[in-house]
């Protein structure tokens, strides 16, 4: 059986679909793709895209959940997307 994005920890369909609008559409791409360009293609995409998402691809690609990703590591996501000009304002 192929595993979906929608199968791993923390998205679902919803964000499956959002991963579509951007070109991700299989579990292969999202795997390769860099967590924070995903992010920045996402709120290209649809401005209104919170962290809570970054936190679920990052969670969904560690096997853990997003609020522990957002405990445990959000100083230095948000450094990145800093140096990246996309920090929350």
């Amino acid at each position: 059986m192929n595993k979906k994005i929608r199968d791993l920890q923390g998205l679902g369909p919803k964000s499956e679909a959002a991963l579509a609008q951007i070109g991700i559409c299989n579990l292969e791409d999202f795997l390769a793709a860099d967590p924070y360009d995903i992010y920045r293609r996402l709120k290209l995409s649809d401005s209104g895209t919170g962290l809570n998402f970054l936190y679920a691809i990052i969670g969904a690609r560690q096997n853990c959940h997003w609020q522990t990703v957002a405990r445990e590591q959000k100083t230095a996501i948000l450094l990145r997307l800093e140096e990246m000009g996309l920090a929350p304002k």
